[in-house]
């Protein structure tokens, strides 16, 4: 028992970084600002990336911007809003429950509804729409946070703690499995798993999740030809340049064409029907050649801060529950950020996950600044 609470807060210290423990009385004002760079950049990025394609499909080059800004507003209320909602106020079962009942509603709702782009994604009403995956991360979050921070001295008891605490993971990522979206099932995989490590998970357990995983390759992967074709386009997108490697070639040339400081911005050129998905999965490629390395390392460099804050943030708090909601937070930003500019640098598979404040998509932005608007509160607690 004294080892596994020994092994939680040497994990806990390891993302201290040296931070001080100070006494907060106000919000965190660097997180708070640095979350509006962020989305403010987006929003620059998403009309320099999409207007000419809106102005072609849609005869409005503002089509994507105005709806992203209106996404952005909501969620910007919605991240005030939270900021100054205590977040202990989560910590109760009718609200975790609940939450947890109706994202798994909604995520079987949409195989009842009409199909987009060939997947079962979106919940329609009338002109607005929303992705209930997205809903899912911090569903999930909340559940485990509010799960675990009285099992931190059970983390060794597969039947009282780590199958009660994977059977909600697995059912959400399941279903968004099924939609198909391969890239936000493994995002929550990804939450689950480093929130299971904060709290204190014997790394014996991670051995053994490992055990499925090329059963896993091979029916999710290997099976599925469009998902295998991306895969051999990572390992030599030149193979097929103008079919499953045209995404990662096109990119790579955004990023090339760039240099030190960029074509200037509106000024791009692989946005002009070359890249795909240039406002939305690739729209840091579009950051590249337009504001060339100095700017993307400024982007960067503003995701490190955000999680700097946001770890030093989980690393002071004399709250359990609070540490984890952060943990969360941190794992759903940060994870989808490294992918994101990962994939756009071919270092990684191509996988349609949104670089968070920045890409396209309003589900996604505004579940990121409502999440923020509870790390900001969090940020509020006296140490």
């Amino acid at each position: 028992m004294r080892k596994c609470v020994a092994t939680n807060e040497s994990r806990i210290s390891i993302l201290s970084f040296g931070a001080g423990v100070a006494k907060r009385v106000s919000v965190d004002k660097t997180l708070f600002t640095v979350t509006l760079l962020l989305v403010f950049i987006g929003l620059v990025m998403v009309f320099s990336a999409s207007a000419v394609m809106a102005k072609e499909r849609f005869g409005s080059p503002y089509y994507f911007v105005l709806r992203q800004v209106g996404w952005a507003v909501a969620g910007l209320a919605a991240m005030v809003a939270l900021m100054n909602f205590d977040y202990r106020r989560f910590k109760h079962p009718a609200i975790v429950f609940s939450l947890t009942g109706v994202t798994t509603l909604f995520l079987i709702l949409v195989f009842f509804l009409d199909r987009s782009h060939n997947t079962h994604r979106w919940v329609r009403l009338g002109a607005f729409s929303f992705q209930p995956s997205e809903m899912a991360k911090p569903t999930l979050i909340l559940f485990l946070a509010y799960f675990l921070e009285t099992r931190t001295k059970m983390m060794d008891d597969w039947r009282r703690t780590i199958v009660p605490a994977l059977i909600p993971a697995l059912v959400l990522s399941g279903l968004i499995l099924m939609q198909p979206d391969l890239g936000t099932a493994l995002a929550c995989a990804a939450i689950t798993a480093v929130m299971l490590f904060v709290a204190g998970l014997p790394l014996k357990y991670y051995a053994w999740a490992m055990a499925p995983v090329p059963l896993f390759f091979y029916v999710f992967i290997y099976r599925v030809p469009w998902r295998y074709g991306r895969i051999l386009a990572f390992m030599n997108p030149f193979a097929d340049p103008q079919g499953t490697g045209f995404h990662i070639i096109q990119s790579l040339i955004a990023v090339g064409t760039g240099g030190l400081t960029g074509l200037g911005l509106m000024e791009g050129r692989q946005k002009l029907f070359y890249l795909p998905e240039a406002h939305t999965d690739f729209i840091f490629a579009v950051t590249a050649e337009e504001m060339g390395l100095l700017g993307s390392i400024v982007v960067v460099i503003l995701f490190a801060i955000f999680l700097y804050r946001a770890i030093r943030t989980a690393v002071v708090s004399n709250d359990t529950f609070a540490r984890y909601l952060a943990t969360g937070i941190i794992a759903m930003v940060g994870v989808q950020a490294l992918w994101n500019i990962s994939v756009v640098l071919a270092m990684l598979p191509t996988k349609g996950i949104p670089l968070p404040f920045v890409s396209y998509g309003g589900t996604s932005l505004f579940v990121t600044l409502a999440t923020t608007g509870i790390l900001l509160n969090i940020t509020q607690a006296t140490d």
